[in-house]
């Protein structure tokens, strides 16, 4: 999970140049007098409990997805084919990351953070109930509520997810190492909501009932909600209440109108194709229009850099800087595309191939998803304890040293995976192995995001023109929703009539890790080269 440090984080929190009110830095002193919350304002108490109870519902619904819309109908499942179930997992993944991308542009035009937070928090409690409620629909008809909810949480989390972060950020005017501590007790939340919803939504859901999993999800959303709508008035001080404004009021009347337009527009076009979808107008195939969005996502991202090189007014060293965060883009899109099968290839196999027996309990294999969040609460101390130690002895690894060393931890643990599903094929259609080999996968890939990730925050925001920084974050978590959408459309190679895919899929994965990490290790010098005028420590 350490990739939920979000677009807006940096962009206005860490920037610091103008509070997300449109107010300048220092008017809201909240953070310099408040210390109620263990130190901090008591604000982030607001903040934490709600993103910790969003984060609970989003982890806890996302294994279920894949396991429930696979399963045969006689099981209470949808009986999708597996690569059908699994990129649709992966198309919602996608869909999330970027929609946080307009979700922060509307924010600050129009509606201003809280109320931005407010109405998200609200959309996605909708949808989980809808997804919830599809369970007592009739035969057949179940599929509407079920993907109508899909839609709202993505919409819902597009506008709460970059926002609350920013309101993180202007708790602490003063800036500095207070801040940053701030979002490290911020960022625990969303760990422990992770892990918690994983553990309570797949029990209920694997033993249970299927919906009784996404209700349990969708109650975890009300609760943030309601901490929000309770709490806010008295801790946030007015922090986000209003939305950035243009001093000219006839040039703040236009741009409201074209936001207004923009979303309008955006929402018809939403709710035609949901229309047309579910009258059966149109036929969707989830395997293709994950495929082709993969194809115009890239493509807009090259012709975006390719705009910014030669049209962005920029100087030598930082169209240097800016070729260096294509690159980082790129190589980030490959860790994502192996992380993120977590949902899909891993769920799956814990599912069918894993031994969940312990002592007369079944484990659910929707628990095994909950050890990434567990290890990085364990592990992200050791981590920042480590790096601060090199940095002191001169001996800090580059951000592309980083990278290449956190695509080969994840190829390790795609090894680990290899030999597992090997032992599947050896022993044929009922062959279940030890949950160890998860584990240990799990292991490697979480060390390998603690490697890549935060790097990859950090460098977006050191390398980008500041004009550019913004935009720059919103192509950093394209990258993850890349690789949510990459994840989902391999994911499903993993069935028990198919047992051959498995190590296939497994190898392949772990053979582009390597190379990637391979050739990321070549380009450390060149790109470190390319990285002057930025501080050393930093590089």
């Amino acid at each position: 999970m350490a990739n939920e440090k979000d677009r807006s984080v940096f962009e206005q929190a860490q920037a610091g140049t103008v509070t997300t009110d449109g107010a300048p830095p220092g008017l809201h002193r909240t953070g310099l007098q408040d210390t109620g919350f263990f130190g901090h304002p008591r604000g982030l108490a607001t903040l934490f409990f709600t993103e910790m109870w969003e984060r609970f519902s989003f982890y806890g619904l996302r294994p279920l997805l894949v396991l429930f819309m696979a399963a045969a109908l006689v099981d209470g499942g949808y009986g999708f084919d597996r690569t059908q179930a699994s990129a649709i997992v992966g198309l919602y993944g996608f869909s999330v990351y970027i929609m946080s991308v307009p979700g922060g542009w509307i924010a600050d035009r129009l509606l201003g953070l809280q109320r931005a937070i407010l109405i998200g928090a609200t959309l996605i409690t909708a949808g989980h109930l809808s997804i919830g409620l599809s369970g007592f629909a009739a035969p057949g008809e179940g599929k509407l509520p079920f993907f109508a909810g899909l839609v709202l949480i993505v919409l819902g989390t597009g506008l709460l997810k970059p926002n609350i972060s920013a309101i993180v950020g202007d708790l602490y005017p003063e800036g500095g190492s207070r801040r940053d501590a701030g979002f490290s007790v911020f960022y625990m939340g969303i760990n422990i909501g992770a892990f918690a919803g994983q553990l309570i939504t797949g029990a209920l859901g694997e033993k249970v009932g299927w919906h009784w999993g996404f209700g349990a999800a969708g109650v975890g959303m009300a609760l943030g909600l309601l901490v929000f709508w309770m709490t806010r008035g008295r801790t946030l001080q007015g922090i986000g209440t209003t939305p950035t404004r243009h001093p000219d009021p006839a040039v703040q009347g236009r741009q409201e109108r074209n936001v207004k337009l923009t979303l309008g527009i955006g929402l018809a076009a939403i709710v035609l194709l949901f229309v047309l979808a579910a009258s059966g107008t149109i036929t969707i195939d989830a395997q293709a229009i994950g495929r082709n969005t993969t194809y115009i996502t890239v493509a807009m991202v090259v012709l975006f850099f390719a705009y910014v090189l030669v049209a962005g007014g920029l100087s030598g060293d930082e169209k240097k800087r800016i070729a260096v965060i294509f690159v980082l883009f790129l190589f980030a899109i490959a860790f994502w595309g192996a992380f993120e099968q977590a949902p899909t290839s891993l769920n799956l196999f814990a599912a069918d191939f894993t031994d969940r027996q312990l002592g007369g309990f079944e484990v659910p294999a929707t628990w095994f998803q909950s050890i990434n969040s567990f290890f990085v609460i364990a592990l992200a101390p050791v981590f920042a304890g480590i790096w601060l130690a090199l940095g002191r002895r001169n001996r800090d690894l580059s951000a592309p040293g980083k990278f290449s060393l956190g695509l080969a931890l994840a190829g390790v643990g795609f090894v680990l995976m290899i030999v597992a599903a090997n032992k599947v094929v050896a022993g044929g259609a009922g062959t279940l192995v030890s949950p160890w080999w998860l584990v240990g996968s799990y292991f490697f890939q979480t060390v390998g995001e603690l490697c890549l990730s935060p790097v990859g925050l950090s460098s977006m925001t050191k390398l980008s023109p500041r004009k550019y920084v913004g935009q720059m974050m919103g192509i950093w978590f394209t990258a993850s929703a890349l690789g949510n959408l990459i994840g989902g459309l391999v994911g499903g190679h993993v069935d028990p009539e198919k047992l051959e895919q498995m190590p296939e899929l497994f190898t392949s994965t772990a053979i582009y890790l390597f190379i990637a990490a391979a050739i990321l290790a070549l380009l450390a010098i060149p790109i470190r080269r390319m990285m002057a005028g930025v501080p050393a420590s930093n590089r």
